[in-house]
């Protein structure tokens, strides 16, 4: 059985040389590449610059700031357990009038 016959798997290596469409598409990988890694590089810095020059205001402001950050997570967490505990009361009643409705009796029914 000659090598012509023979079904390619795609798996295999292709004896091809490279194409100047393959080699065009290695360049443009590798220019976005190397734009990406220079973007990410500029974001990293400007992050790091961004924190040296910040650090002095929060810690001057932190007087302030811890409280206000206090009384926010409360009020926040005020309201999701007074929401969370009107959602569960507003369940059970809908329950009481399904078991009425379908005539169980439920308590406090008579």
């Amino acid at each position: 059985m000659s090598d012509q016959s023979r079904p390619m798997s795609r798996y295999e290596p292709s004896s091809e040389k490279p194409t100047s469409r393959k080699a065009v598409k290695f360049m443009i990988a590798g220019t976005i590449g190397a734009a990406l890694l220079a973007l990410s590089g500029l974001t990293l810095t400007g992050t790091v610059i961004a924190l040296v020059v910040a650090t002095p205001v929060i810690v001057m402001f932190s007087p302030i700031l811890v409280p206000a950050a206090i009384a926010v997570f409360s009020v926040t967490s005020g309201i999701f357990f007074s929401s969370t505990g009107r959602g569960l009361a507003a369940l059970m009643v809908l329950l009481w009038i399904y078991n009425y409705v379908t005539g169980k009796h439920p308590p406090g029914a008579d």
